[in-house]
C-alpha cells in the first residue's frame, strides 16, 4: 500500500496498535537496492507490520550536492517492497512534511540538532548541517510512525551513532537495529550513488574496499599503530582517487583512535569520478 499523507498513516498504525502489533520502520531516500533490501528483510521477519519510508530530504542535503539530480525511483521501489513483504510505504512530498512554502532554514524550521562532538568530524566535517537534517526527518518519522523498531544500515555507520545518541538523549522508544555493510561481490559497499559510477569508475571504487579489508588483515597481525596502518593505504590509490578521509575511531562515541583495538571502526571518504562514496570496517 501506497500512503503519502502523515494523517492516512497514523490512522493506518492506529489500527495496528489497537491490534497489539509491533511495527518496524526503514527509512529510505529510495532508489532501493540490496543494501536497503536486507534491512526491509530484518524488518520483515522481526516485526507484524513493515514500514518503508521513500523520502529525498532537501534539508540533509548541503550546497552544491546532488539534490536535483538525486535518483528517484518510487515505482520501482513500490514493487520491491511489496514483493518483500512491506506493509505501506510511506511517499511524503516536502510539503507534506515540513509545511506550506516548506522554507527549509532552521531559521524558519525547528531542528534537531545533535551533539557537536558527533558531527564535528567524519562526513560532518565536509557537509555542514548534513546530520541536522538527518536527526531532524527521522525524528519526524519516528513521532509519525512510533514505531517499536528501526533498522538502519552500517554503511553510514557515523549516522547509526548518532541516531543512537539522539534516541537515547531525547528518550525516544524505539530500538534501533544496526544492520550490517552489503557488498557487491567485488567488495564494493552498496549505494544508490553508485548508478553515477562509470564501469572504470566502479573498478577504482574498490580501492576504498580493499583498502579497509587490508587494513583490518593488518590488524589481525598484530599491527595496532594507527600510524602504520594508514600508510599501508597509499598503495591501493591514485589519480583517479580523492581521499577525504582514512580515519580510527571509536565504535561508539567517535573518540580518535591512536592505537587500535576491537572497540575501533575504521572510517575511509572518497571522490571517484567526482562520486562521493564512504565505506567502513569494525577490526
Amino acid at each position: 500500500m501506497l500512503i503519502n499523507t502523515i494523517k492516512e498513516l497514523r490512522e493506518q498504525v492506529k489500527n495496528w496498535k489497537k491490534q497489539g502489533l509491533t511495527i518496524g520502520l526503514v527509512p529510505t531516500m529510495g532508489a532501493l537496492h540490496q543494501g536497503h533490501l536486507s534491512l526491509i528483510k530484518k524488518c520483515v521477519e522481526k516485526c507484524d507490520k513493515t514500514i518503508v519510508s521513500v523520502f529525498v530530504n532537501p534539508i540533509q542535503f548541503c550546497p552544491g550536492e546532488d539534490l536535483e539530480k538525486y535518483p528517484r525511483t518510487l515505482d520501482e521501489d513500490k514493487k520491491l517492497c511489496e514483493d518483500a513483504g512491506v506493509n505501506i510505504v510511506f511517499a511524503p512530498s516536502p510539503k507534506e512534511m515540513y509545511g506550506e512554502g516548506h522554507i527549509l532554514s532552521n531559521d524558519f524550521l525547528t531542528y534537531v540538532i545533535p551533539p557537536f562532538f558527533y558531527v564535528d568530524k567524519l562526513c560532518g566535517k565536509s557537509r555542514v548541517g548534513h546530520f541536522d537534517g538527518v536527526c531532524t526527518v527521522v525524528n519526524k518519522l519516528f513521532n509519525i510512525v512510533q514505531p517499536d523498531f528501526a533498522f538502519f544500515g552500517e554503511k553510514d555507520r557515523q549516522q547509526l551513532i548518532i541516531l543512537k545518541k539522539m534516541v537515547k538523549d531525547l528518550n525516544i522508544p524505539v530500538e534501533i537495529v544496526p544492520c550490517p555493510i552489503i557488498r557487491e561481490t567485488s567488495g564494493l559497499a552498496l549505494s544508490s550513488r553508485n548508478k553515477y559510477l562509470t564501469d572504470k569508475g566502479k573498478l577504482d571504487a574498490l580501492a576504498l574496499s580493499k583498502i579497509l579489508f587490508n587494513i583490518k588483515i593488518c590488524y589481525n597481525k598484530g599491527i595496532k599503530d594507527v600510524k602504520a596502518l594508514k600508510e599501508t593505504a597509499y598503495a591501493f590509490l591514485n589519480n583517479s582517487h580523492a581521499l577525504e578521509y582514512l580515519e580510527f575511531r571509536d565504535k561508539d562515541t567517535l573518540e580518535e583512535k591512536f592505537s587500535a583495538d576491537n572497540n575501533t571502526i575504521v572510517f575511509i571518504a572518497a571522490k571517484v569520478e567526482n562520486v562521493r562514496l564512504i565505506d567502513n570496517i569494525a577490526l
